[in-house]
Formats: C-alpha cells, structure tokens, sequence
C-alpha cells in the first residue's frame, strides 16, 4: 500500500543501519520533505545527503519503479525537480523526461506497521485507536485537537469565501446564506442553501419594514406557494392567511421577476415539527423583519449571552398555531429557538463568518475574537462526542467538540489513519499490545 509507504518515509521508520541507493550510494535522510496533497511529487523541498554531496528537492514514492513510467512522470517536467525515488521493488531505472537517471532508494514497509495498521482498520467501532488514548501526555491531546479546530475553522472559512463570491462579494448576503444554511440543522441545511441563494436580498430590502411581504418572498422562493399548488387546491383552501400570502407573493413574484426553487427539495421525514421548513422559514422571516441578520448585528455582541439573546428569535401569529398551511390550528406556542439550537447557530454561522472577515480584512482581534468565543461555549452533545468520551478524551468547550468533529468525519469515517495524530501513536506500538489490552 503506497500511503503506507508514504508514511514510513514520512516519521522516518528506516531499518537500522546503512541506507543505499540500488547503486550502492550512501544514503543520509536530513529532512523528508513536505508531504504534497496536490498534483506534482510526493514530498517538496527534501534534504537528502547522497553519497556525501546534500541535494535539496523533491522526493517521489511508488510501491515499484515502473509505476513511475504508469504514471507518465518520465514525460511530465514537474518531475525533473525529483532527486530520490523511493520504492519497495525496484523493477526498473528511473528516468527523467531530460533523460536524467533518478536514485533509488529501496524502502520496506515493517511487518509491525503492516500489523498495528490492519488491527487498526478492522475496527469499525470510533474511536479505533482508544486502546492508546488512555496512555496519551494531555499536551499530545490537546495539541492535535487544537490542530483540528483550526483545520475545521480553515475549511468553514472556505466554504464561507466561495458563498461570498458566489453573493457578489456581498458579506450581508454571504451571512444570510450562512445563517439559512444552519436553519436546516443538518437534514435540511443543502435545501435551506439553495433557498436562501434564491431570495433576492436587494429586493426584501426594499421590503423589510413589512414581515407579511417578507413571509410572501421566503415562503414563495421556498416553492411553498407555486402556482402548481395553489390551482390544485383551490377548492379545498379555507386558509385566509395562506390564500392573500399567495396574492402577495404573485404581486411581488411579477414585480422582481422571482423563480421559486423546486418545493421537492425539501425533507419532512422523521422531523419533529418544531423542524419543519415552514416553522424555521418563520423564524427566519422574523429575524431578518427585526434587522438580526445582518454583520454587525451579530459580530458586535458584549458577550456569549447577549449573541444568544440575539437569536432569540419568534414566530408571527398564524404560526403559533401552525406548523404547516392549511392544517389544523394547534395550541399556541411563540416556537422559539432553543437554547442548544441557538449554540449550534453560534458554533456553525457566527464564529466562522467572525473567523472569515477578520482573514479578509487581515483582522487578528476579530479572528481571535471567534476562538474565544469557541471556548466560551459549552461543548455540543452528539454522537461522535459520546463517542470519544467513552474511550476517555473530554471536551472541555466547543472549540474541543468541534476538533473531534473534524477527527471523526475527515479522519476517523474515512479510514485515514496514517495522517491522525492518534493512529500514529497506534500504529507505532508494539505488535499485538491491543490484543493485550482485550
């Protein structure tokens, strides 16, 4: 397995004793190089002292050298930057598309690796690794999971860059998608995504002094009031509210040339209906009607409460009793946000947006303002958190769980061991010391 080559190269498990090239050329490692996830050669910018003489450049794995020529990198000039070709079967000579002759570098993979990585990945139980953590330094621990959070934190602020862009680089309208997308908490966020990058912000603003036209446009764009709906219904509506938000949104539909997303989007199944599209839908129209959504609102609060206050948000009164058109009136309730709905609005909508437009505006207060805020907040109760606190490793605050949540879905899920911190420290053991354990 070439990744398992890879890593052996990386934390530098060499047998004991001289290493050589197939020439017979002393071979001394100074610096691996840095591991390269994109196109190019495996590893940049290596250090390797050959034969006495110090090159410095780029290093390239294959579990056998002809996988070089399989490859084409014999016709591809990024490769002629290559100094050391490392392989488990050397089958072949390396050439370079100058016709430079590559050293080779014969390179095993230990049995005990091999051993400890299988054991490894035959668990499907997470965390597979627990049979180490117990035994970790806590500064191990928490210098992984402080890597993780802002590995997670990188890759919200990436998906949040491409919204702005996609927003006309409007970061009002990249928040309100943001926001949206949150609103779905989980099941709906992709449809709630698409909804919000139907509503046309310049045109709500225009009537945002209005919550019933607010609603027409929200729950119009929603596919909730198509025309297709309102036709085959007609004769069976009895629903005052239903049918003149129908007329506003027609009105305001011809009026800013409005396309509704597809209502089939949206997933109703196993959801309790406090989570039902419309009710969030709701709560968003209020909160957008009382001026909530919006950059400074939310990025200017004194403290982890007073943000919480903010997202507080309500219904409007055909709601309270309602959880979707045209059914039945229930017992009136406000349908507030709960307080863990709105952590989890801070946790995935406001520090990230505060993490991203303190990177725009090359902004360090406002990016550790976001971290601090992370470790204010109380850590999230999911399964994946449960998970790793049954094998001993606690979060402390949200920063934590969100580390842990970046551990298992990009690392743990995925198999990839070989790059976690944890699985390193496993795959380094002793031969069978798990099998001891149980």
């Amino acid at each position: 397995m070439e990744r398992m080559l890879h890593y052996v190269w990386l934390h530098r498990i060499f047998p004991i004793g001289r290493l050589c090239t197939t020439d017979g050329c002393s071979v001394e490692v100074i610096y691996p190089g840095l591991h390269n996830a994109d196109a190019g050669p495996d590893f940049l910018n290596a250090q390797v002292r050959i034969d006495g003489v110090l090159w410095v450049g780029n290093v390239e794995i294959h579990l056998k050298s002809s996988d070089w020529y399989r490859h084409h990198h014999d016709k591809d000039v990024n490769f002629n930057s290559v100094i050391l070709h490392v392989t488990s079967l050397a089958d072949c000579e390396v050439l370079c598309c100058n016709g430079t002759k590559v050293p080779q570098l014969l390179l095993d993979i230990p049995a005990d690796v091999r051993e400890n990585y299988d054991i490894l990945c035959g668990h499907d139980r997470i965390p597979r690794c627990r049979a180490v953590l117990g035994d970790l330094p806590a500064m191990s621990v928490h210098s992984w999971m402080s890597a993780l959070f802002v590995e997670r934190m990188e890759q919200r602020v990436e998906q949040i860059m491409e919204r702005w862009e996609a927003c006309d680089r409007s970061w009002e309208d990249a928040m309100f998608v943001t926001v949206a997308r949150n609103f779905g908490f989980g099941l709906n966020g992709s449809a709630f995504e698409t909804w919000a990058r139907h509503i046309p912000m310049g045109a709500v603003g225009k009537h945002r002094n209005d919550l019933f036209q607010i609603e027409a446009i929200f729950f119009g764009q929603a596919g909730f009031l198509s025309s297709d709906a309102i036709s085959s219904k007609k004769n069976e509506i009895a629903d005052d509210y239903y049918l003149r938000l129908c007329s506003e949104y027609a009105y305001l539909r011809c009026k800013f040339s409005l396309n509704p997303m597809n209502p089939s989007l949206w997933r109703f199944l196993r959801l309790r209906p406090q989570n039902f599209p419309h009710i969030r839908i709701a709560q968003l129209a209020m909160m957008y009607y009382e001026g909530k959504v919006t950059m400074s609102s939310l990025m200017n609060y004194g403290s982890v409460d007073g943000l919480y206050d903010l997202l507080d948000t309500r219904v409007s009164e055909y709601w309270q009793t309602h959880y979707t058109f045209n059914s039945s009136a229930t017992k009136s309730s406000e349908k507030k946000l709960t307080v863990p709905s709105r952590q989890l609005l801070v946790i995935n909508s406001v520090v990230p947006m505060l993490f991203a437009y303190g990177i725009y505006k090359s902004d360090d207060s406002l990016r550790q303002k976001a971290v601090d805020l992370m470790e204010q907040l109380p850590p999230e109760d999911n399964r994946y958190i449960r998970d790793w606190k049954s094998a001993g490793v606690i979060c402390e605050s949200a920063a934590d769980s969100q580390a842990l949540i970046q551990l298992t879905k990009n690392y743990c899920l995925k198999r990839d061991c070989l790059r976690c911190r944890f699985g390193n420290e496993f795959i380094r053991r002793t031969p069978g010391f798990m099998r001891e354990k149980e």
